[in-house]
């Protein structure tokens, strides 16, 4: 009998953020095939004897081509192993997983979608910064960093700019430049704020703020790099009162191991 592939989020860094269900999915699996960006604790949870398949994407690299991690998740569910596609975040915001889930229904095969926090949300929150706020945002929007040239791309910006009072921008630091100055010819005040979490929800954590002017700068002058969750609105003002998660002592513990 085949079973069922199971498109597992794990949650932005965090591994006490992962659902019940998805641990519980990863506990019984037979075969795993994780990203980059999961907590490798998650696969202590992992049974004995369990296939670890590591299918991680740098930019511009990947361990292994989408095609191919297409195929083992059809190999071994047709071989009736228990299967888990292990992605980080939530696998339908910007992890395929609409993707292969529809390579699985047109090769046959059943599956099911344990959704995960998506690091949009998760990594302002661990730095203080709500995506919606009473006084501050009645909308937010996920957005993805890659971004190219095009007149649809241009409404897009526009939307983005004069509609949105939260912007949550994934995998965007090498464009932030290019982000700031679309959505500021777009309308937006070059003076709202801006912040930059970088490993969000990790003990690696770390934020930076400034303004939709100056964050391009900041980041380079920060050495701020990827991962890094762009968050553009009047919410990053609430930050000094907000935030809760001790950056200081993330960054003091990694400082100390480094010497070690």
């Amino acid at each position: 009998m085949m079973e069922k592939v199971q498109l597992v989020g794990a949650g932005p860094g965090d591994p006490d953020l992962i659902t019940v269900k998805g641990l519980r999915a990863i506990q019984e699996a037979e075969v795993i095939l994780y990203d980059r960006l999961i907590s490798p604790e998650l696969l202590d949870d992992a049974k004995p004897g369990a296939e670890l398949i590591f299918c991680g994407k740098l930019p511009d690299h990947h361990h292994l081509q989408q095609e191919t991690i297409n195929y083992l998740l059809v190999k071994h569910a047709k071989a009736g192993k228990r299967v888990v596609r292990l992605k980080g975040g939530d696998p339908f915001v910007f992890g395929r997983g609409g993707e292969e889930a529809a390579f699985l229904a047109e090769h046959g095969v059943p599956f099911e979608i344990i959704p995960g926090i998506t690091s949009g949300i998760a990594a302002p929150a661990y730095a203080g910064i709500p995506v919606t706020h009473r006084d501050h945002s009645a909308s937010f929007a996920i957005v993805t960093g890659h971004r190219r040239e095009g007149e649809k791309e241009d409404q897009k910006w526009a939307a983005l700019a004069n509609g949105i009072d939260t912007l949550a921008i994934y995998m965007g630091v090498k464009n932030l430049p290019y982000i700031q100055q679309r959505l500021i010819e777009n309308g937006k005040s070059p003076q709202t704020p801006a912040a930059l979490v970088h490993w969000g929800t990790t003990k690696a954590q770390r934020t930076v703020t400034g303004t939709l002017a100056t964050i391009a700068d900041i980041a380079q002058a920060e050495g701020v790099t990827n991962p890094s969750m762009i968050v553009i609105g009047e919410v990053v003002r609430l930050r000094e009162k907000l935030r809760w998660f001790n950056e200081w002592e993330a960054e003091t513990v990694l400082a100390v191991g480094a010497g070690q």
